[in-house]
C-alpha cells in the first residue's frame, strides 16, 4: 500500500468514529481508535502504582532497562489513557532500546490544573526514587503531553533539579492563547483538532482565572534556556504546527539545542497508528536515534 493511501485509511478510520459529546464518550473513542491494533506480542507489561497514580513499565527484548523513556499522552488533558497510546509508547521503547514508564495522570474537568503537572513532577521523582539517574531518561509525549514534557523540564529547571537527557515532543501543544497563524491556515485539512474544540478544551483544564500565558499551560512563554536537547516532531496537516514551530524557534533562541521535524501530509500525533502508517513507524526510528544518541 502507498504511502498516500495509508494515511489516507487513517483519515477514514478517524472519519468514522467522529468525536461524542460528553467526556466520558470521548475518552471512550480515544482509546477505541488508539488501540484499534495491539501491542507487539514481544512487549512485557507491567502495571506500576505511583502515589495513586496509575502507570504501566513495558520493555521490548533486548532493551537496557536501567534506561527509561518517561511518556505522558496526548488528549488535551481531558481524555488519553495508558491504553490509548500502549502502541506508540512500547515501540518508542523498543526504537530507543530503552525501557517506558506511562503515566495514567489524572484528566479534567474532574482535576483541573495544576493536577496534571503536579502527577507528572511525582511520576519524575518516582524515577529518580527508583535509582534512575536523570542522564538516563528520557522524558516525552503528544499534544498535550508535549505540553507537559516542556512544563516539566522548565519546573525542575527552576527548582535547580537534575534534568533529564533530552525531550522528545510529537504535535505538542504549547500555547493555550491559540494564536497560531496555522489554526487557520490548516484548519481545513486537519481531520482531528480545530481551535474551537482547543478552547474547549483550554476552558475544562484551566477553569476561570489562571493566565493562558502561564508557562505552566503554555510553554511557548516559558523561559526556555537551560533545557536539554529537544526533538519535535510534527505534521504539515496540523493546525497545531505554529505551536511547533515557534517553539522551536523559542528554544533555539534560548540556547537550546533542537531538531525540528516537519513531516509532509501527516497528521496530528500520527505516530499513534505506527502499526498501519509507514510514516509512524518512520518518526518513532527516528525518535529512538534521537534517544540513544543523548542517552
Amino acid at each position: 500500500m502507498d504511502d498516500q493511501s495509508d494515511i489516507d485509511a487513517i483519515r477514514e478510520l478517524l472519519a468514522s468514529k467522529q468525536r461524542p459529546v460528553g467526556w466520558a464518550a470521548r475518552r471512550q473513542r480515544l482509546d477505541e481508535i488508539g488501540s484499534v491494533w495491539p501491542v507487539a506480542d514481544d512487549i512485557t507489561l507491567e502495571a506500576v502504582d505511583i502515589d495513586g497514580i496509575a502507570a504501566e513499565w513495558s520493555i521490548a527484548p533486548g532493551s537496557d532497562a536501567s534506561r527509561v523513556l518517561l511518556y505522558f499522552h496526548g488528549g488535551g488533558y481531558c481524555s488519553g489513557s495508558i491504553r490509548s497510546h500502549r502502541r506508540l509508547v512500547t515501540e518508542a521503547g523498543r526504537a530507543a532500546g530503552v525501557r517506558t514508564l506511562a503515566i495514567a495522570y489524572r484528566l479534567a474537568p474532574e482535576a483541573r490544573f495544576p493536577a496534571a503537572l503536579d502527577d507528572a513532577m511525582k511520576a519524575w521523582r518516582f524515577l529518580r526514587r527508583s535509582g534512575f539517574a536523570a542522564e538516563r531518561i528520557v522524558v516525552g509525549g503528544d499534544s498535550a503531553g508535549g505540553g507537559m514534557t516542556l512544563a516539566l523540564l522548565t519546573s525542575l529547571r527552576d527548582q535547580g533539579a537534575a534534568l533529564p537527557v533530552c525531550g522528545w515532543l510529537i504535535s505538542p501543544w504549547t500555547d493555550m492563547t491559540l494564536s497560531g497563524a496555522t489554526l487557520a491556515t490548516k484548519d481545513s485539512v486537519d481531520p482531528l483538532i480545530h481551535a474551537a474544540y482547543l478552547a474547549e478544551l483550554a476552558d475544562a483544564y484551566l477553569g476561570p482565572g489562571i493566565d493562558r500565558h502561564d508557562p505552566r499551560v503554555s510553554p511557548l512563554h516559558a523561559d526556555l534556556k537551560g533545557l536539554p536537547p529537544l526533538l519535535i516532531q510534527v505534521g504539515s496537516a496540523e493546525t497545531l504546527l505554529a505551536d511547533a514551530t515557534r517553539l522551536a524557534e523559542a528554544a533555539g533562541a534560548a540556547n537550546v539545542a533542537v531538531t525540528m521535524e516537519i513531516w509532509p501530509r501527516m497528521i496530528h500525533a500520527w505516530p499513534l497508528w505506527n502499526a498501519r502508517l509507514k510514516e509512524g513507524r518512520e518518526a518513532l526510528v527516528a525518535a529512538g536515534a534521537f534517544m540513544r544518541q543523548h542517552i
